[in-house]
């Protein structure tokens, strides 16, 4: 890999002319049929959209937004402009108007490639409101037949025009590919925005190649590797790893039916690599839980017995400590009946190495999965960073921990707390924001906004982002996202919000997990009509007190965190959603808006004595209507230990 060229353009290249016609380089299932194509097809594919953006007028420099689900076209698409050194900016494809248009608007899109009817409605709402976008195109054309623009061009058209251009231009395509240089940039990656407006991140070419082939080299991944392709392109993860590492290593990428039959997908295939954020695999684990519950009383009585014994031989195993040798057997029938089945199940028998970023994971969480005997490490990166910072090591798992600095960083601890790094992947500055660009860049270091510390082990620990950081007035430690970790390993919690900065005593917003609760509650007959009725229920209350409970019992154990134990919760009447601003695209809580959102609420929590809240709400829709509800929230005390 270490001869390989430095601009993603001429790596595609070599690619095309160093693998066989049988070696398939991206697929996509497609009606039932997984489709193959190989490494020379990504090629031609390419360079015709490439060339029919050359015909279309982009140039070097020029942006063009993507949106979409992970297909072939978009790949295609975001190569194909690099190809003609333009720059690609992946978008949400969940995101509303509003959000869109800041994006698309600020990094000056000329054009923009959707999937489907679906996004290329969304940036038809945006056409006349920003001049610079000149042309939409789109690569399914189902819907879109009536749809008459001389700006709305096809997929498939655009590289109709490309092969035509080629012709007349036989050279063009080649003097493109050679003007792209190593540190041009490669792509504008906006970030989730949790304080206010997202900002784009430039990353070049030798930063997204030189750290995909870092962690390509720490875990031993080569060209007979394959993945899944199915988180958000305009999520940093996806970049680095469905394009970045299939790039540099030549690997398989996976494109499933749709966002439903990931899983199923996913077993038919048997990847041998997984990324995900936290959240997906919390979403799993909730499934598992679910299906368990609806076994036969032996089968659950089992699932129990053998998760408590795969849990204390990966406790020992993390600590390097001798497995007994009752539990060794034991494992190796909970392997037979349980363990190697449900991994199969979630179409993870082949994995390599699975990987969790983006956010931290629960200790709890961790733990289970890699008691399945699933290699999951926890990788620490931000979009800054090109997602490379840290990593665990194989045999050097600490489940507390996000692993040693990877090759070519350096990381330091700030008098504050603060994580400070440098290293390969740092990017170039936010795009036409040089303010937040000093801000966050110093004397090379760069400003990570979590706090945490280096292990004896010289592992990297994370405490929780710095400002989020405090003590209750008692001088306790209070870290709220690892007291939501600890709520959302319930399967019945789906996101948690916890408060007590320079208060008496930690309060809990919670969202319950709308599918997992409503099967609980439909096992005991408990009729609801929503989601604002289930959670308004005295036995769901009764449930997630139980759950907190067990989090209490768990935070009474730590001697730091012992006086964080929440004291009093109540049920929130609506998820947290991104369309109405609580949480990122990326499922991060934006506590500084929640807590202005939801002042009402919190003062309730902390006033004594008060057992309840009215409370308004507004839904945003995707298409940006509202609607209004009311509602009545109980607060209800929690035991501590």
């Amino acid at each position: 890999m270490n001869d390989l060229p430095m601009t993603f353009p001429k790596i595609l290249i070599h690619n095309a002319e160093r693998f066989p016609p049988s070696k398939a380089a991206i697929r996509e299932k497609d009606y039932g049929i997984w489709q193959s194509y190989s490494w020379q097809d990504y090629l031609d594919q390419t360079k015709d959209f490439a060339l029919g953006l050359a015909a279309l007028g982009l140039k070097k420099d020029d942006k063009m937004a993507i949106i979409g689900d992970n297909r072939p076209q978009l790949y295609w698409g975001l190569a194909g402009c690099q190809c003609i050194g333009g720059v690609p900016v992946p978008l949400y494809q969940d995101a509303i108007h509003k959000e869109l248009h800041y994006i698309v608007n600020h990094s000056e899109c000329r054009a923009a490639l959707a999937e489907d009817q679906e996004q290329t409605d969304k940036l038809m709402n945006l056409k006349d409101e920003i001049p610079s976008l000149e042309y939409i195109i789109y690569d399914d054309p189902r819907g879109l037949q009536n749809y008459k623009h001389d700006w709305l061009i096809a997929f498939t058209d655009v590289q109709e025009m490309g092969r035509k251009f080629g012709k007349e231009n036989p050279d063009y395509f080649m003097n493109a590919v050679n003007d792209v240089k190593p540190d041009d940039m490669s792509i504008i990656v906006y970030t989730s925005g949790t304080t206010g407006n997202p900002k784009g991140v430039m990353l070049t070419h030798r930063k997204i190649a030189e750290c995909s082939r870092g962690f390509l080299k720490w875990d031993n991944l080569n060209e007979t590797d394959t993945i899944m392709a199915y988180l958000p392109m305009a999520w940093i993860g996806d970049h680095i790893f469905s394009y970045g590492q299939a790039l540099c290593s030549g690997f398989t990428v996976n494109c499933p039916e749709s966002t439903d039959t990931t899983v199923h997908d996913q077993k038919e295939i048997g990847p041998t690599e997984i990324f995900a954020p936290p959240r997906i695999w919390e979403n799993i684990l909730t499934q598992v839980m679910i299906k368990n519950e609806d076994s036969a009383w032996i089968k659950q009585k089992l699932f129990h017995f053998f998760m408590k014994v795969a849990n204390r031989v990966e406790k020992k195993r993390i600590a390097n400590e001798r497995v007994p040798f009752t539990d060794k057997i034991l494992y190796n029938i909970g392997d037979l009946i349980l363990y190697a089945p449900l991994v199969d199940n979630l179409g993870m028998r082949n994995i390599k190495v699975a990987y969790t970023a983006g956010e931290a994971i629960g200790p709890e969480i961790f733990e289970f999965y890699r008691s399945l005997g699933i290699n999951l490490k926890q990788l620490y990166g931000m979009t800054e960073s090109s997602a490379y910072i840290s990593m665990q090591k194989d045999g050097d798992i600490d489940s507390e921990s996000v692993g040693p600095p990877l090759p070519g960083v350096e990381i330091k601890i700030a008098d504050n707390g603060e994580v400070l790094y440098k290293g390969p992947g740092n990017f170039t500055g936010y795009f036409k924001n040089p303010e937040a660009t000093a801000e966050t860049i110093e004397d090379g270091w760069l400003h990570s906004g979590d706090a945490g510390y280096m292990t004896e082990r010289g592992h990297l620990k994370i405490i929780d982002r710095a400002k989020d950081v405090s003590q209750l007035t008692d001088g306790t430690l209070f870290s709220p996202k690892y007291i939501e970790n600890k709520l959302k390993f319930s399967h019945y919690i789906k996101e948690a919000v916890a408060h007590g900065m320079d208060m008496d005593f930690v309060a809990a917003f919670i969202d319950i997990d709308y599918g997992a609760v409503g099967i609980w509650a439909e096992r005991r007959h408990l009729g609801f009509t929503s989601y604002t009725d289930l959670a308004s229920k005295q036995e769901v209350y009764d449930l997630i007190y139980n759950e907190i409970l067990m989090v209490n019992k768990r935070l009474s154990e730590d001697e730091r965190l012992n006086g964080a134990q929440i004291k009093r919760f109540l049920l929130l009447h609506k998820e947290l959603n991104p369309d109405d601003g609580e949480i990122t695209r990326t499922r991060k809580v934006r506590r500084k808006f929640v807590a202005e959102k939801y002042a009402k609420l919190i003062e309730a929590l902390y006033t004594p004595g008060q057992d309840h809240v009215n409370v308004e709400a507004t839904f945003t829709y995707e298409d940006g209507r509202t609607t209004t509800m009311k509602a009545n929230l109980k607060i209800r005390d929690a035991d501590t230990f």
